[in-house]
């Protein structure tokens, strides 16, 4: 069982920057990758960036060379770091959490809300 906590949300003008944290406990030696994902009301969720066990990342378009994924190993925290924030980006951002084994698990944060006015 992993367990995730988000932090960090909250309400900025754009142009501004936040950034989110994702504390992990439980079995976190089973974790294959972390990432970001967001929802917007009246849309699916998407992801936004996922950083593998071994480093490597992926954004989706909409945020890269602005959003940047990166872990602390000793803490068991990844964090996402938003810069240029556009109206856009709106939306609950939810941690996950991905176990490959028998079969693939994902685990879910509760969420956090990042309001970005105009």
């Amino acid at each position: 069982q992993v367990q995730l906590v988000e932090s960090g949300g909250g309400l900025v003008q754009a142009g501004g920057s936040l950034r989110l944290s994702c504390a992990a406990s439980g079995s976190i030696f089973s974790i294959n990758a972390m990432g970001w994902y967001r929802q917007a009301p009246g849309k699916q969720r998407e992801l936004v960036a996922v950083i593998s066990s071994g480093g490597m990342t992926n954004y989706a378009d909409s945020v890269k060379g602005r959003f940047t994924i990166s872990r602390d190993n000793p803490k068991n925290t990844v964090y996402l770091q938003m810069n240029r924030l556009e109206p856009e980006d709106t939306a609950v951002y939810y941690c996950n959490a991905r176990r490959i084994g028998a079969a693939t698990t994902d685990y879910w944060g509760q969420g956090t809300q990042v309001t970005v006015s105009s």
